[in-house]
């Protein structure tokens, strides 16, 4: 296979050419990277594509038994529709649930006191139940009847 490769650079010389990087440009540091991936992670589960696409309403509404409007920020019974806060609160505790995996996997350097891993643990497990317990609910609110025994 290489053999195969090798056949166009025994036609062709390659260019010497020395590219420099400039001396202003440098790789961010890791806490950048982190804060976009976690941003473009909160946007994408957050369904921006599909609000760009659709355009729903930012938060909907219905009519009580008296006649008066109410706002909604679930759209009841649909699965594939969303307005905008319900997509960007169900974002919200799915970064939250990530975030408590993540504090969750910092309590094992070996150099943080005792008093300070027990916190860490502590946060960590209230992100996970609140983002996990709220999501739920969540989806209960979507769709009534839905995880019933």
């Amino acid at each position: 296979m290489e053999s195969l490769f090798a056949i166009p650079f025994s036609v062709l010389e390659l260019p010497n050419i020395k590219i420099k990087k400039p001396s202003w440009l440098q790789a961010p540091s890791a806490m950048t990277t982190f804060s976009l991936v976690l941003f473009s992670y909160f946007l994408v589960t957050g369904g921006i594509i599909y609000d760009v696409i659709v355009e729903p309403p930012s938060v909907g509404s219905t009519t009580d038994e008296h006649g008066h409007s109410r706002p909604v920020a679930f759209m009841p019974n649909r699965v594939n529709g969303q307005y905008i806060m319900e997509g960007l609160a169900s974002s919200f505790l799915f970064s939250l649930g990530g975030l408590g995996f993540i504090i969750l996997d910092r309590t094992h350097n070996p150099t943080t006191p005792k008093l300070n891993r027990i916190l860490l643990i502590s946060v960590a497990f209230l992100c996970i139940l609140v983002s996990f317990f709220t999501t739920w609910i969540f989806m209960r609110m979507k769709l009534p009847g839905y995880l019933q025994n």
